[in-house]
């Protein structure tokens, strides 16, 4: 399986690896991946993959069976299997993601309802709730959210067991989307620390460190989806 060096380190942008397979489709499976790969809602990072001196642009990342695949953006001659090569992510792009993610996790605070699905940009993102009415003007959570952007909070994470999760199912905040079970451990990601903590929640994602990393952010279009549904979009200022 591929060894997942942005779960370790969301800040790392290159890093030596091996390919280890290939994909029908022309993916390269790689024995440790510094790329994202989608999921979450978020989407895989791209950029390049150095290898015997080629530089291959590198489209986006997908799990495979056996680990982390590299899809290239173009077709080409793929590196053999045992060939060592360097990633490169495009750093901007994943910052952005790390940002948009982060203030994901905030709207959540800002609105305590169930969440229904999300889905994560470069520019932009968006959280689905179970929401029946109207969650208030959009001026007022655009400032609530920005308030604890402010803060500059603390972003962090631990791990803790299935059993632990399963005994705590309130730590859950997503309806049609459960963290992945079976390997005998789930990542929480945390913001703020100790009896300052406002928000805990199992997560795979990439994350900034801070929340003032973040930046401004704009609550755009709020819709509704269906007859429980309500989808709050936001937007990088």
């Amino acid at each position: 399986m591929t060894e997942l060096l942005f779960r370790d380190d969301a800040y790392l942008t290159t890093a030596d690896c091996r390919i280890i397979g290939h994909t029908p489709e022309g993916g390269l499976i790689v024995d440790r991946s510094v790329f994202y790969a989608t999921g979450g809602g978020q989407p895989g990072d791209s950029g390049e993959l150095d290898w015997g001196g080629t530089r291959l642009p590198i489209a986006t990342a997908l799990k495979v069976e056996g680990g982390i695949a590299l899809i290239p953006a173009e077709p080409t001659p793929m590196p053999p299997i045992g060939a060592p090569a360097r990633q490169l992510i495009d750093w901007g792009r994943r910052l952005r993601h790390m940002r948009v993610h982060t203030a994901l996790h905030l709207l959540s605070v800002v609105i305590p309802l169930p969440v229904t699905g999300g889905q994560i940009a470069a520019d932009k993102g968006r959280l689905d709730f179970d929401m029946p009415e109207p969650p208030g003007e959009a001026a007022a959570l655009e400032e609530a959210l920005n308030r604890l952007i402010e803060r500059n909070l603390a972003v962090s994470d631990q791990w803790i067991s299935d059993a632990e999760l399963l005994a705590n199912p309130g730590l859950v905040k997503t309806m049609s989307v459960h963290p992945p079970m079976g390997q005998g451990r789930v990542r929480l990601v945390r913001i703020s620390e100790a009896d300052a903590q406002i928000d805990l929640q199992p997560c795979g994602g990439t994350h900034v460190r801070r929340t003032g990393e973040i930046g401004r952010v704009e609550i755009g279009k709020i819709e509704k989806k269906g007859r429980q549904n309500r989808r709050v979009s936001i937007i990088l200022a």
